[in-house]
Parts: structure tokens; C-alpha cells; sequence
């Protein structure tokens, strides 16, 4: 299988991006147990605080698919809900090459 990567925009409500980035420290900490979770960075926007990104490249699908049916991605929804401004952008794509591949 491919490797998966995952780019996401993550909207929050108004004024609530510092809060939203606080908040998602909680996937930080807990993606370290997945090994097949190569790389997961959180990134704020440069043009607006209040839009988050995330990048993320998991070994395959299958990775991805146990990431997102985690127990801790579960309690990850309460933790941010009040704090999002709309639904997650996920842009999919295969990576084909490049340095730290």
C-alpha cells in the first residue's frame, strides 16, 4: 500500500484559534503512540489566526483509518467542539517523493 497524507484545514470559531491550537495539543501528545503515523504537525495560518492546519502522512490508509477510530481521536471532539468554526478541510494525497520521505 501507499503512504497517505492528509492536509487539513481546521476553522475556528472567531477569535478562537490560540484557544483552538491550545486545545489541540491533546492530538499532539496522543498521536506519539501510533507508529504508523509517521508525521503530524500542526501549523497556524500566517494570514489569519483563526484558520489551523494540519499535515499528516501515516504509512497507509489502514494507519490512517486506526488514527481517526482511536479512543483519544474520540475524546478530541469534546475537547474542541465550542472552539470550531466549521467543518475539518481534509485534502487527501499521495506523496510521489521528496526529501524526508
Amino acid at each position: 500500500m501507499s503512504q497517505v497524507v492528509a492536509v487539513v484545514k481546521l476553522p475556528a470559531a472567531p477569535g478562537k484559534g490560540k484557544e483552538l491550537a491550545e486545545a489541540m495539543k491533546f492530538a499532539l501528545e496522543n498521536v506519539k503512540s501510533e507508529e504508523a503515523t509517521r508525521i503530524y504537525i500542526l501549523h497556524v495560518d500566517m494570514g489569519n489566526e483563526d484558520v489551523l492546519w494540519m499535515y499528516e502522512l501515516y504509512d497507509n490508509q489502514a494507519a490512517m483509518d486506526a488514527h481517526l477510530g482511536s479512543d483519544w481521536f474520540k475524546e478530541l471532539g469534546a475537547k474542541v467542539g465550542g472552539l470550531v468554526g466549521g467543518a475539518p478541510e481534509f485534502n487527501m494525497m499521495t506523496p510521489l517523493g521528496g526529501k524526508g520521505l
